[in-house]
Formats: structure tokens, C-alpha cells, sequence
């Protein structure tokens, strides 16, 4: 296995526990509210219809899965999976408070291993989670897996920004601000510290799409936002 986040996992899991009451308020924080934008916009060019039903990797406390619950409507259904308990009781909470408890499914569970057969999902999502597992290409070859013949597979995540100007406020702003807010908002400094070196350590996102493509997905694209400081990328899995 070629690990792309060398941080073992069971660390991982702990980071993302000791943050998860305030995860949401250091999002809209660190982005200056911008990551909801950035999924309104994944979610109006997605090929998401009433009806289908979807997973949701990395789903922390549940934003994108009830965004997802909405679109499918009362005959589809999300399942919403993450590794770390007390996210899921986060987004338990939301789900409860959304009523849509009808057509959303939270569960525990590995991405790099999920618990279901081939060509179960009209579309499988991730959002800013394929950075902190153990081995990128596994999980999308998992999501690829999963996925049915026609449907789409697709990833929401900090990315780095290739103009050198922007790069350089980019590398200012994740390596030194980030982790001081999280300090301050958190009181979680070393997990902020974390979020941001995996940022900066991750794939590029033409590198991602080549591995989009690796995983044997097709019709590979990507949108960028905030002059690169998220991307999203599209592929569609061939019949």
C-alpha cells in the first residue's frame, strides 16, 4: 500500500473526536464561511436525481449528507459513513433536527474497505476526507467499486494554488493562521496544525485526476475554487 497521509489512522480518528463539537465552527472560519458556497456549487453540477441513492465517505457531521438527502427526495436514500463516533453523533443530531431520518443512514465504517457489494450507488461523494485516509487510491478505487455503471464519483477538497503569489499567502495563511485559530476557537492547536500539514502534503489536482483515472473512472474533470484553494473533481464510472 503507498500511503498518501502518513499520520496512522488511530490518530487520525482522535484528532477528528477531540474536534468534532467544534468542526463547523472552525470550517466556516477557516474558509470565511466559503466551503458551503463551494458545496452549493458541487451540488448544482452534479448528476444527483430523485430517487437515487448515494454515499457519502468522510461524511463528518452530516452537511453534505443532507444536502445529498434533499436531492434524492423521499424515494431515495443516503448512507452517510465516517470513522470517528463523535462525528456521527453530530450529524446524528442534524439528521434528527432536519427530519430527514427517513432517507439518511449514518454507520461507523472504514473508506478504505466499505462494507458493500459492487455497483450499489448512483453516485458516491467525499468531502475534505481524502486527504486524512491512509491511501487515496485505495479509497477511490473503493468509491469506484461502489458505484454504479453510469454513475458519478466525486471529491470536494483543499487543494493547493499554483499561481506563486497566491501560493505564497496560501502557505502564510494554512501554516501559521490556521492552527493559531484553532487554538484560540478549538483549543485544539496540534489538530489544526494537522488539518493544515495534510493539506499542504497532499496530491495536486492534476495528480488527482490521474488518479481519478487510475481507479478506472472516466470522463475526469475538475473546477477549482478560491484561485485554487479547493477543488472539485468529476468522474463517471463506464458501463
Amino acid at each position: 500500500m503507498a500511503l498518501t497521509n502518513h499520520t496512522p489512522e488511530d490518530k487520525v480518528q482522535q484528532i477528528f473526536d477531540h474536534i468534532a463539537p467544534q468542526y463547523d465552527q472552525m470550517n466556516s472560519v477557516i474558509s470565511l464561511g466559503t466551503h458551503r458556497i463551494w458545496r452549493k456549487k458541487v451540488m448544482q453540477t452534479m448528476t444527483i436525481k430523485p430517487g437515487d441513492f448515494a454515499l457519502d465517505l468522510c461524511c463528518g457531521t452530516g452537511d453534505w449528507t443532507l444536502a445529498l438527502a434533499d436531492a434524492v427526495g423521499p424515494a431515495g436514500h443516503v448512507v452517510g459513513l465516517d470513522f470517528s463516533p463523535v462525528m456521527l453523533t453530530q450529524a446524528t443530531a442534524k439528521v434528527r433536527v432536519a427530519n430527514r431520518e427517513d432517507r439518511v443512514t449514518l454507520r461507523q465504517g472504514d473508506a478504505m474497505h466499505l462494507p458493500y457489494p459492487d455497483n450499489s450507488f448512483n453516485v458516491v461523494t467525499i468531502g475534505f476526507g481524502l486527504r486524512n485516509v491512509p491511501d487515496a487510491n485505495q479509497v477511490l478505487r473503493e468509491m469506484a467499486r461502489v458505484v454504479k455503471p453510469g454513475g458519478q464519483v466525486v471529491c470536494l477538497e483543499t487543494s493547493q494554488p499554483t499561481n506563486p503569489i497566491v501560493h505564497a499567502g496560501w502557505q502564510l495563511y494554512f501554516g501559521h493562521v490556521v492552527p493559531l485559530m484553532g487554538r484560540v476557537v478549538a483549543h485544539h492547536y496540534q489538530a489544526y496544525n494537522y488539518l493544515q500539514q495534510s493539506t499542504h502534503r497532499f496530491v495536486s489536482v492534476d495528480e488527482l485526476a490521474t488518479m481519478f483515472r487510475k481507479a478506472g473512472l472516466a470522463k475526469v474533470h475538475y473546477t477549482q475554487f478560491n484561485l485554487g484553494a479547493a477543488a472539485v473533481h468529476f468522474g463517471t464510472k463506464p458501463y
